[in-house]
């Protein structure tokens, strides 16, 4: 008997338990991201849509999706792909209609889904009537809505500040005769958020999607909110430039200013206005420290900071087993959001492929990402196996910091590719060849037709394990206790629920076989999903036998 039939005989047979229907349904939760670009083209003009999103519901729901996190679809002259945002309350014609929108609220609602905006607070676009009007003098009503400041001597930029995307974060405005701040591109204008009123032109925004039944909000570049307000240098790093050829500067100044902690408070009374909402904060910081910071000293701030800490390591047992410490001891309670994929990084098999044990180590990730006591974030198509598809010319490529960077920085068009429904042409993602970004090579075999026929594929082991974190007490409310914690090659733990059988995990980092002594635990165990064992096969957990980057996930006899 295969191992995912075995699985399917013991847990697929029974309902699917969700996150629970009450204010705290996100602590258990699976938030599924979606490029919209990406997903699903309905129409066949080559770029996803909503309407595209809604035809995958019932693919989403056997998932085990709870919610799904959509970037931004608001109307935008796309110069960073719908992160430069001209009108926060309507929907950008490529990706559809309000009323698309409003039908993929009710039917994702029949399949047990929330949604999730993609919210940009930091900027707008430079087209968004709200800054064409402030750049156009120094007395007009929304003058002192973004970031202006006069030049140094010889209109100079007022800083030494850079923009993440290359080069200076300052702009010249003639009429003004000021520069204005971008952290991002040019295109993108830097609000001011000591304004009281874009704070609640913001806030209304957020109503607004809410009242729609949007069930919250992912943060975009949400710590770069405010600025030093001294306007001084950043420290140059170093002598070395980065791929834009500019100093390498201490954001010091820049990012994660004391007074974001005020915003974060506005922001959570904003949403628990409406019972339920959720905030999950784009929150890449240096340590567990600061990442704590982010819930609120009273919990008053954002419920689901992401822990950008967790998604980005070598591949090592100690580096796995330190990121999950920092989850479980230094959080104080709060459940952590651990992902390890999403659109502005290369994808993780890729960055982690040996080019021999490659889904051997999907499996290893895609277990100690659902196993853990968290929520669990997915990008689209991770569950498949999707690699990045990274332009080879420069003529290729969209994203512009791929333009501005080439060839050090390729940009990110190689985790934004269409995903890959079915092994035909473009994928099943559109009718049309002419794709915005063209579909990966390894379609052919990667997509959800072919998976879902292989009890052995990628979607089946995700299936399985999402199905078991729902359907297990340890996995779904247990405690979380490491196992042989001094082990450099094996990751273990233990999830304890209050009764019932105790669920434990073991990870084999290392392209070796590695023998595992657990059994401080317990003497024996039953494997429950397993990259390499049967179901249901008993083992000792004194001699737990893990092949090269080897997955177990076993309940104690």
């Amino acid at each position: 008997m295969s191992l995912v039939i075995a699985i399917a005989a013991a847990l697929w047979s029974a309902p699917l338990v969700r996150a629970a229907e009450n204010a705290d349904w996100w602590q258990k939760a699976v938030i599924y991201e979606i490029y919209p670009r990406s997903f699903g083209d309905s129409n066949g003009d080559g770029i996803g849509d909503l309407n595209g999103i809604t035809k995958h519901l019932d693919y989403l729901e056997n998932l085990g999706v709870d919610a799904i996190w959509i970037t931004p679809f608001y109307p935008s002259p796309q110069v960073d792909f719908g992160y430069d945002i001209s009108d926060y309350r309507a929907i950008d014609p490529q990706y559809g209609t309000m009323a698309d929108f409003d039908r993929l609220v009710a039917e994702a609602k029949k399949h047990h889904i929330r949604i999730i905006n993609d919210m940009v607070l930091n900027h707008t676009s430079d087209k968004h009537p709200w800054f064409i009007e402030s750049e156009s003098s120094k007395t007009n009503p929304k003058a002192d809505w973004y970031m202006w400041r006069d030049p140094k001597p010889g209109n100079q930029p007022p800083t030494n500040w850079q923009s993440i995307f290359g080069h200076s974060a300052w702009e010249f405005i003639p009429q003004r005769g000021q520069f204005y701040y971008h952290a991002f591109y040019k295109e993108q204008p830097d609000l001011n958020w000591n304004n009281s009123k874009v704070r609640a032109a913001m806030y209304d925004a957020m109503r607004f999607w809410m009242r729609k039944g949007v069930y919250g909000f992912r943060l975009d570049a949400v710590t770069a909110l405010f600025e030093d307000p001294e306007y001084r240098d950043e420290p140059v790093v170093g002598s070395e430039r980065n791929a834009y050829g500019d100093p390498i500067v201490n954001r010091m100044y820049t990012d994660n200013l004391p007074e974001c902690h005020d915003v974060f408070r506005e922001l959570r009374k904003t949403v628990n206005e409406f019972p339920g909402r959720i905030l999950i904060g784009e929150t890449y910081l240096p340590n567990v420290d600061e990442l704590v910071k982010m819930y609120g000293a009273h919990d008053d701030e954002m419920q689901l900071p992401m822990d950008t800490r967790f998604a980005f390591n070598p591949l090592d047992a100690g580096v796995f087993r330190d990121r999950l410490r920092d989850a479980e001891l230094s959080l104080h309670g709060h459940v952590p959001l651990l992902f390890l994929d999403n659109h502005d990084n290369q994808r993780s098999w890729t960055r982690y492929a040996d080019g021999k044990n490659d889904e051997a180590i999907a499996k290893l990730l895609a277990t100690a990402l659902l196993t853990p006591r968290s929520t669990a974030l997915l990008y689209y198509g991770q569950e498949l196996g999707m690699q990045n598809n990274d332009p080879k010319r420069v003529e290729d490529v969209r994203d512009p910091i791929g333009k501005i960077g080439w060839p050090k920085e390729v940009g990110r068009d190689g985790e934004r590719t269409p995903m890959q429904w079915t092994g035909g042409p473009q994928a099943g993602f559109s009718s049309t060849a002419n794709t915005w970004l063209p579909v990966a090579p390894n379609y052919t075999t990667r997509n959800v037709e072919a998976e879902s026929k292989d009890p052995q594929s990628m979607l089946s082991y995700y299936k399985a394990l999402i199905k078991l974190r729902k359907t297990n007490a340890a996995l779904s409310e247990g405690d979380f206790e490491f196992v042989n914690e001094t082990d450099k090659n094996v990751l273990a733990f233990l999830r304890k629920p209050k009764s019932g059988k105790a669920v434990v995990v073991a990870l084999n980092f290392t392209a070796q076989p590695q023998t595992a002594d657990l059994s401080s635990v317990g003497l024996q165990g039953t494997a429950l999903v397993s990259s390499f064992a049967k179901a249901g096969d008993a083992v000792s957990m004194k001699q737990l036998e893990l092949p090269a980057y080897g997955a177990w996930v076993g309940e104690l006899r």
